[in-house]
């Protein structure tokens, strides 16, 4: 399977540890914790779906919560069982977003989908994964499911890195619309807000946040790494102050759909 392949070759070469640990990498972590915390109560269960190395899962069962993490790459499963603590509730394997069938319906009171749908590609995949994550999750329950965003990688991949006159040259990105036309070997699959929404219309769901979960992050990387805690703060503040005005969240890197199942 080409698409495996090419996703065990990048996260076993990718520090995706580090990424989050940096001061820009914090901002997507604490603002998709800050929305997670809304919703989450004592005693209540838990899943991610597409866990990685377990930043998510680890920093929630620490917590106190019952978490079962999925994660298709072996060599992140390796790193997310290094990391449990002895308190930790937290049930690890080893599985496919489009096929959560070793989870029975409405189980889980929280569903996180926070990486599976960078990676698929099909139009009938991505509809499987969410709604496997909405059948598993319980009635009134809260589902969080991540993106990658189209312009973000138009402005900072293609005109940032200088790559866009060979990116339409090759058809990597449509010469008119400029919609980056992904492929399992490129890795990820780019969005637009439109497109979230045609995808999400067949679900019958209460919609409950749309958010830029780094905004302008990343488009200034090197400034908030070397900001002092005092700067970090007012900006992390700034951040959560716009992260849904829907006249910027179309630029964000990656962005949340938050909804309720009814």
């Amino acid at each position: 399977m080409d698409e495996l392949k090419y996703l065990t070759e990048y996260y076993s070469n990718y520090d995706e540890e580090g990424r989050l640990a940096s001061k820009h990498g914090q901002v997507e972590f604490l603002t998709t914790m800050k929305y997670i915390n809304k919703y989450i109560k004592k005693g209540m269960r838990i899943l991610e779906v597409g866990a990685g190395t377990g930043r998510y899962s680890l920093s929630l069962a620490e917590k106190g919560f019952r978490v079962d993490a999925i994660e298709l790459i072996q060599h992140n499963i390796d790193i997310l069982k290094s990391k449990i603590k002895e308190n930790c509730n937290i049930d690890v394997r080893q599985g496919n977003a489009i096929d959560l069938s070793c989870y029975n319906d409405e189980t889980f009171d929280i569903t996180l989908v926070l990486g599976p749908l960078y990676h698929l590609f099909d139009e009938n995949e991505k509809k499987q994964a969410i709604s496997e994550a909405i059948r598993v999750t319980k009635k009134g329950g809260v589902v969080f499911v991540s993106y990658c965003m189209n312009e973000a990688t138009i402005i900072g991949w293609g005109f940032g890195k200088g790559n866009i006159l060979d990116a339409i040259q090759t058809g990597i990105v449509d010469k008119d619309t400029y919609k980056c036309l992904s492929n399992p070997s490129l890795l990820f699959e780019m969005y637009r807000k439109e497109e979230i929404e045609q995808l999400m219309k067949e679900y019958d769901v209460e919609h409950l946040h749309f958010v830029a979960t780094d905004l302008a992050t990343n488009y200034m990387r090197g400034i908030i790494d070397a900001m002092d805690e005092k700067m970090f703060e007012t900006y992390l503040k700034y951040h959560f102050s716009i992260c849904e005005r829907s006249d910027l969240v179309g630029i964000t890197h990656h962005s949340l759909d938050i909804f309720r199942k009814k």
